[in-house]
């Protein structure tokens, strides 16, 4: 009966000591996890923070940063020529479009007009409402009907005298938008040429063809070249723009002469 009871202690103890080790185990295991879990935790935030810290320091990258930065790399010396070209140019272009957009008339209601005028209230009303019109066309038709009096041949003349006056002035600062157009790309060439030379130089200085050296100035050089090119592009593109206009504008004002002559030369049989 002792023997008994004192086995049942013994097995007693030592499944309860085995459970408190187990318990003691598993509460280990569980602090250890919860360790870890918080670890894991804090080093999330941390590492979405140095993410987000270098996402902050690291620049946005937009057009005008690139450009900007090409800018500073292709050298200021040579890149304001060419940027100087492109500000002139299109301010020229700017104001020819604006210049050229107020030229152009409707034609066939202007002489609708003035054919009215003439039949209704004779020259001096069809001068006045040349006159009144803005644009060469009008301009045109006013000098015509201030030559009637001297007769209808002196009429064709000075129509076709200023006719002439009138299409210089449509082309008019064309010849500056030429200029930067040709002269933006040579600038570009330029200080390519000299890029390279400088790259040549530095080639010489360190005693050997490095593709770091050789590459890093053959960048550089070619910068400002691109930079000519798009300019002489987007010149180009307006240049051709206006060109067509105004071949348009003479193309309209020279039919339209004919039906005032036309116009002119009906109403004086009357």
């Amino acid at each position: 009966m002792k023997k008994l009871i004192a086995l049942l202690t013994v097995a007693g103890f030592l499944t309860f000591g085995m459970a408190n080790m187990a318990f003691a185990q598993n509460e280990q295991k569980t602090d250890n996890s919860a360790q870890t879990e918080e670890v894991v935790t804090e080093e999330a935030p941390a590492e979405q923070a140095v993410l987000m810290e270098d996402a902050d320091e690291t620049p946005q990258q937009g057009l005008h940063y690139v450009l900007k930065e090409k800018y500073i790399q292709g050298g200021a010396l040579w890149m304001t020529p060419v940027l100087i070209c492109l500000i002139l140019g299109l301010a020229l272009v700017i104001e020819r479009v604006f210049y050229l957009n107020l030229a152009s008339v409707n034609s066939d209601k202007l002489l609708k007009k003035v054919e009215d005028a003439i039949q209704t209230g004779g020259i001096e009303k069809a001068k006045e409402l040349c006159r009144n019109t803005k644009g060469p066309l009008a301009s045109v038709f006013y000098q015509g009907l201030d030559r009637y009096d001297e007769g209808l041949e002196s009429v064709e003349k000075s129509v076709e005298s200023y006719g002439a006056v009138q299409m210089g002035r449509l082309e008019n600062n064309l010849s500056w938008i030429g200029l930067f157009l040709a002269l933006a790309p040579s600038l570009g060439f330029l200080g390519t040429v000299v890029g390279m030379v400088q790259a040549f130089d530095d080639i010489e200085r360190a005693g050997d063809i490095s593709p770091t050296i050789v590459a890093g100035g053959m960048k550089v050089a070619l910068i400002t070249t691109v930079f000519g090119l798009i300019t002489a592009i987007i010149l180009q593109v307006f240049y051709n723009y206006i060109l067509s206009k105004i071949d348009t504008i003479v193309n309209d004002m020279e039919n339209a002469t004919i039906s005032f002559m036309d116009i002119l030369v009906k109403n004086k049989t009357k």
